[in-house]
C-alpha cells in the first residue's frame, strides 16, 4: 500500500470531537416522545449515508434499509408488536408483569418514519474475509449500521427507538422481506419532545447502569485489580458521564 495516499490521522477539532461524545452519551431509546412532524428527505438521506458507512467485516455491507412511512403498513406492524408484547409480559416474574405492561416500548404509529434494517447473509458469497470462523460477523456488521444510523439521528436532533418485541417471521411477511433476508432491527425515527436525562429503564429502576470498572479486565479474564490509576480514571469519567459533566479535556 502506498502510504502517501493515507489521510492524516489527526484528532477532530475540539468542538467536533466533543459533539461525537455528546451524541453517544445523550442518545436514548425513544418511545413515548415522538412528534408527528415529518422528517425532511435531505435529513433522512444523510442519516442513511451514515448508516451505509458503518464498518463491515470483509467489506460485505450486508445491510439494506426498508423505509416505512405508510400508516396502514405501520398499523399492521403495530398489531404484530401488540401480540408479542402480550406474550412477553407472561415471561417475566409476576411481581414485574404490571410494571412491564405499563411501559411504553415502541413508537411505531407515532414516529413518522420506520426503518427496518436487514442482513443479507449471502450478499458477499459463501466465503468472506473475516467471517470464515465466526459466522455471525455479518449480523454484527448490520448492527454497526444501526449504531451509525442512531448516532447520526441524534446529531440531527431526532429520536430513534428500536422495537425488538416481534415475531420476526410476521414482520417479514408484513414487509414482504424474502425468507433468506434477516430483519435485524425495526427502528422508529422522528422529531421528539426531548431526550430523557437517563435511560428510562434505569430511571424507573428496571435495571441500573453497571459500573464500568467492573466490566474491564486486564490481560486475562478475571484480572481486574491491575492498573489502579487507570481504574481510578475510569471511575471518574464514568461518574462524570452519569452526572452530565463528561469532558474531552
Amino acid at each position: 500500500m502506498d502510504d502517501s495516499a493515507l489521510l492524516p490521522a489527526l484528532p477532530l477539532p475540539d468542538a467536533e470531537r466533543a459533539g461525537v461524545y455528546r451524541a453517544m452519551l445523550t442518545r436514548r431509546d425513544t418511545r413515548g416522545e415522538f412528534l408527528p412532524d415529518p422528517i425532511a428527505d435531505e435529513t433522512l438521506s444523510r442519516i442513511l449515508v451514515a448508516a451505509h458507512h458503518a464498518p463491515s467485516v470483509g467489506y460485505m455491507q450486508p445491510w439494506s434499509f426498508l423505509v416505512v412511512r405508510d400508516a396502514d403498513v405501520r398499523g399492521r406492524v403495530h398489531d404484530a408488536f401488540l401480540k408479542a408484547h402480550a406474550e412477553a409480559a407472561l415471561m417475566f416474574p409476576e411481581d414485574k408483569r404490571d410494571l412491564y405492561r405499563s411501559l411504553k416500548l415502541e413508537g411505531i404509529l407515532e414516529a413518522p418514519v420506520n426503518i427496518c434494517v436487514t442482513c443479507d447473509r449471502d450478499r458477499a458469497g459463501p466465503t468472506v474475509i473475516g467471517r470464515t470462523h465466526i459466522r455471525a460477523m455479518d449480523l454484527f456488521s448490520s448492527v454497526c449500521a444501526v449504531q451509525n444510523l442512531w448516532l447520526a439521528a441524534r446529531a440531527e436532533g431526532l429520536g430513534v427507538g428500536w422495537v425488538s418485541i416481534f415475531d420476526n417471521g410476521t414482520v417479514q411477511r408484513i414487509l414482504g422481506i424474502p425468507k433468506r433476508i434477516v430483519p435485524v432491527a425495526y427502528l422508529c425515527i422522528g422529531k421528539v419532545k426531548g431526550y430523557h436525562a437517563r435511560p428510562e429503564l434505569e430511571k424507573i429502576g428496571w435495571r441500573p447502569r453497571l459500573p464500568l470498572e467492573s466490566l474491564v479486565h486486564f490481560e486475562q479474564w478475571g484480572r481486574q485489580d491491575a492498573e489502579p490509576e487507570f481504574r481510578r480514571m475510569l471511575r471518574e469519567d464514568a461518574a462524570a458521564a452519569r452526572d452530565g459533566r463528561f469532558s474531552i479535556d
